[in-house]
């Protein structure tokens, strides 16, 4: 069977029995969440202080990695040596329009700097031309140069996708040999929706990692997303979340929003646009 027939097959299924519910409540305590927590610090302008802060952070509630950029990786895996907590980094980050051959070549170097989680942002152009040949090279291309030296999550930026797209990606993605799926950059148009880790969990089947990322800021809202199906959360609040403390937001009329606010935490008010 040829890759199309076999994405058009689990398209098919998936959209037949997908509902979109959620999975049975469970008892989480706030302190719990701790394990399912990538704890990150993206942002370009962040300083070594900011990032030995994060790791700080990370070693204290022993969450499950410290998510940065590659020109730190090195500074936090030696920061976080001995700890338990994971050295991650990103790759083609965070548009994903990089080669295949590329990333492979980022992803050896940061491994080498000691990278033990390898966040890959998805060829997302190639999705929108249904060439998954190249979304299917692309991701191996990172999966091979790991080695299994290193966990590799594929970021397919839902917020850019339709449902049968993210299907698809999800489906190569598995079949190419990563061990998550991702939702989100937070650099895009919108973050994770329960909807859509829930749609990304039907697709990998039980076994394969789903990571939440991209408006994940409270307990409640974490919570929700590994209802929905998530093994990992991608979240610069951490501390917050294993607090329990719930998010209090409100619209601010920034103006990105089309109907909903894209990072799933509060109601919108269109009143000055």
């Amino acid at each position: 069977m040829d890759l199309n027939e076999l994405i058009r097959q689990v398209t098919e299924e998936v959209c037949a029995k997908y509902t979109g519910q959620q999975t049975t409540s469970n008892d989480y305590s706030p302190a719990s969440l701790a394990k399912y927590i990538d704890h990150t610090i993206l942002k370009p302008e962040a300083s070594v202080e900011d990032v030995r802060k994060v790791c700080d952070e990370a070693k204290r509630y022993h969450f499950a990695s410290v998510c940065v950029n590659p020109n730190h990786i090195q500074f936090v895996a030696e920061q976080l040596s001995g700890s338990g907590v994971a050295p991650c980094v990103v790759v083609g980050f965070p548009l994903g329009a990089t080669t295949p051959e590329v990333k492979a070549e980022e992803t050896t170097a940061v491994i080498s700097l000691g990278a033990k989680e390898v966040d890959m942002v998805i060829n997302i152009g190639a999705i929108k031309s249904s060439n998954w040949a190249l979304v299917k090279r692309d991701i191996e291309a990172v999966v091979n140069a790991a080695k299994g030296r290193a966990l590799v999550k594929v970021i397919i930026e839902t917020c850019l996708l339709t449902d049968e797209e993210k299907i698809k990606v999800c489906t190569i993605a598995k079949l190419a040999g990563a061990d998550f799926v991702k939702t989100s950059t937070g650099f895009s148009t919108g973050g994770a929706t329960v909807e859509d880790v829930s749609l990304m969990r039907q697709t990998v089947g039980p076994l394969m990692g789903v990571k939440a990322s991209g408006g994940v800021r409270d307990y409640n809202g974490a919570v929700a997303m590994i209802e929905a199906g998530a093994t990992r959360l991608g979240t610069s609040s951490g501390a917050k979340i294993v607090s329990g403390e719930e998010q209090k937001s409100s619209c601010i009329n920034c103006g990105v929003c089309s109907g909903t606010c894209p990072t799933g935490n509060v109601t919108i008010c269109k009143t000055a646009y």
